[in-house]
């Protein structure tokens, strides 16, 4: 099990709030039969029109692993894809200033954490991101701060998730291959489990 306790790397700014996962990922792409590929896609439509003014385009954030957002990120349908073209693009945390709580627990099931912190505070770190796009941001989830040059920003998270990261738990699967042995000792003791046939 993997566990996460920190984050961190670049940091890009995408500014605006009720971002929902149809801007994130369009909906043209959910019939993919996996995940990969997705990240070329992330905000597809919004950088489109943005005609190479989105920050997912700019140079200077192609490598960033720590996305800042505002209010009620990820709102919308509860798709799946929007996290996980997010994680192939490379983004491995998020602060904002909310999550829809569906797209909050499926970043939670692919080991993204998400924290955070007021308006006031985001708006600060996206603006040290806009003006320095090379800065390091750190995203600590044991002390729960986010850091980046002088600026210290408190951050907060559920404590089951947190725990969940802390511990490697968030890995549903990976808990699952981690205990097979248990798995199929248990699983031989239950009279409507035929073990063989499974």
């Amino acid at each position: 099990m993997s566990q996460v306790k920190a984050i961190s790397g670049k940091a890009i700014a995408v500014t605006g709030d009720d971002i929902d996962t149809d801007r994130i990922i369009p909906a043209r792409y959910l019939r993919c039969v996996t995940f990969d590929g997705l990240g070329e896609h992330a905000f597809e439509d919004d950088r489109a029109q943005a005609d190479g003014q989105h920050p997912f385009d700019f140079p200077q954030y192609q490598d960033a692993s720590v996305l800042v957002v505002n209010n009620n990120f990820g709102c919308g349908s509860s798709r799946e894809h929007a996290p996980q073209a997010l994680a192939k693009w490379g983004i491995q945390a998020i602060v904002g200033e909310s999550f829809a709580e569906i797209f909050f627990g499926n970043c939670v099931a692919i080991g993204v954490p998400c924290v955070i912190a007021s308006p006031s505070e985001i708006k600060q770190l996206q603006k040290l991101i806009q003006e320095n796009p090379q800065a390091e941001v750190l995203v600590d989830l044991e002390s729960m701060q986010v850091t980046s040059n002088d600026l210290s920003v408190a951050v907060q998270m559920n404590e089951g998730s947190r725990q969940m990261f802390l511990r490697g738990t968030w890995d549903n699967c990976g808990q699952l291959l981690d205990n097979i042995a248990n798995i199929k000792t248990t699983a031989a003791n239950l009279p409507y489990v035929d073990w063989q046939k499974v």
